[in-house]
């Protein structure tokens, strides 16, 4: 436990660096690895984006993951409260408050696509996805009933709540310990099922076979726009996870460890989507839940031995789903806990069931977007449906102007001085102290600006 900056109560710690690296790694690592990066890399040539990905995760990801887990720990604050206490007086504590808004509205529908991997284990193992079975149908039945769209989103929730009301040691770093290694071998697993394939060897040639030839600025900006995404950067959960960190913990190898785990899971789903579809000799240029939840259920009952080949390798992956979107979730539901705890006074128990609810009811709207209710299922202007909305809004817009501001403030305003100073405080220095004042003060803006465009550019 550590002092609360404030003179209040003690504020929790992280046990370990390692409980660090694996909280803020389920943090990062949500349902985008999974299904996010491969769609992303097979729309922008496979291997050549693979390559150019790994360039943007180490340059622009890591450096604005830095600047945010720099800004938590100097405060020991939730993100409204983190730029109330450098900058006092100033309206920048409103960066804080988008970062909290962001993550309770993306928790709202989050929590709606993770209820549906809930579901999808149940109907895994109990060997739904047959040679016969319509899975589009299975799919729509689903989403498209509002009593078990609503049911699985509130059973999500609920377990989300129940993790984060424990408090940092006791519930995120408890279940972090056995959801992260748990996730890690299920990828392990399912990787080397799905390469060894018949037809696998031509989606690993497309994966890890690079032809830059066809690379233009559009898939650089796609590269960026991907690692900055599946870092979850921009909504204050790597401030709030900073805050627990102690004053002689290596935050330079920190950040390093984050985005290199989160980075290594992506791939590693890639090799499981990837000779999974070839082997199907399907398109994988396919896109999110519709590729997950009725492409790949329905090439189930071709993995040998039948049927228990698919029983077995269809639980595992929408397990691995589940863990990857609840380590997500539970981030999401601590920014905003976080936030009512710090600077409303409220318990933590309070603040979880109350925010939780709160995130609940808005995901109503979104629960029942997918057939369930004809308004909310097509029509509005950013997205087929009222969830495709919310994520382009909120999971898309406001995480990138959340990150520009973050990164502007850290560079030009607070100072990459002072910046560098809590990097060192630690007493092992700053080694790559030169290249990151580069790239956080020029090259992220630059970029985050150029991810931003691709964003509107389209509205013009």
């Amino acid at each position: 436990m550590a002092i609360d900056p404030a003179g209040g109560p003690q504020r929790d710690t992280w046990g370990s660096k390692t409980a660090f690296v694996l909280a803020a790694a389920g943090s990062a690592i949500g349902l985008g690895n999974i299904w996010g990066f491969p769609t992303v890399a097979a729309q922008n040539g496979g291997a050549a984006f693979l390559v150019i990905y790994l360039l943007a995760v180490a340059l622009i990801g890591a450096p604005v993951m830095l600047a945010e887990l720099v800004v938590g720990r100097h405060t020991q604050r939730n993100p409204v409260g983190a730029f109330k206490a450098i900058m006092p007086g100033s309206a920048w504590w409103l960066v804080g408050a988008l970062g909290v808004l962001t993550g309770l509205m993306i928790l709202s529908f989050y929590s709606v696509i993770a209820g549906w991997t809930l579901a999808y284990i149940l109907k895994t193992a109990t060997g739904v996805f047959g040679p016969d079975a319509d899975t589009g149908a299975i799919f729509t039945n689903l989403a498209g009933d509002p009593l078990q769209a609503l049911f699985w989103h509130f059973l999500f929730m609920v377990i989300t709540i129940a993790v984060v009301v424990k408090g940092v040691r006791d519930g995120i770093e408890r279940w972090t310990k056995v959801l992260m290694p748990l996730l890690f071998v299920l990828l392990l697993l399912l990787a080397a099922r799905a390469v060894t394939l018949s037809g696998g060897g031509e989606g690993l040639s497309f994966y890890l076979n690079p032809d830059f030839s066809e690379v233009d600025g559009r898939v650089v900006l796609a590269a960026v726009g991907q690692a900055f995404f599946s870092l979850s950067l921009g909504m204050g959960a790597m401030i709030t996870y900073g805050s627990y960190i102690s004053k002689n913990q290596d935050l330079e190898s920190s950040a390093g460890w984050v985005t290199g785990f989160d980075t290594l899971i992506a791939i590693l789903a890639g090799l499981i989507i990837f000779p999974t579809l070839f082997h199907a000799g399907l398109d994988p240029n396919q896109s999110g839940p519709g590729m997950v939840f009725v492409v790949l259920t329905s090439l189930l009952s071709t993995i040998p031995p039948a049927p228990y080949g698919g029983i077995v390798f269809g639980t595992g992956f929408f397990m691995l789903l589940a863990i990857a979107a609840l380590t997500s979730s539970v981030s999401l539901l601590e920014v905003v806990t976080s936030w009512g705890v710090d600077e409303k006074g409220w318990t933590r128990k309070k603040a979880a069931w109350l925010i939780g609810g709160a995130a609940f009811v808005i995901g109503i709207p979104s629960a029942l977007a997918n057939g369930a209710v004809s308004w909310l299922s097509a029509g509005w202007p950013q997205g087929p449906d009222f969830l495709s909305f919310m994520f382009v809004v909120w999971g898309q817009y406001s995480l990138v102007v959340g990150a520009l501001l973050i990164s502007v403030f850290v560079a030009w305003v607070w100072g990459v001085k002072a910046a560098g100073e809590e990097v060192g405080a630690d007493g092992t220095g700053f080694t790559t102290e030169k290249l990151w004042r580069f790239l956080i003060r020029y090259v992220c803006p630059i970029a985050i600006l150029g991810v931003l465009w691709t964003l509107i550019e389209p509205l013009f």
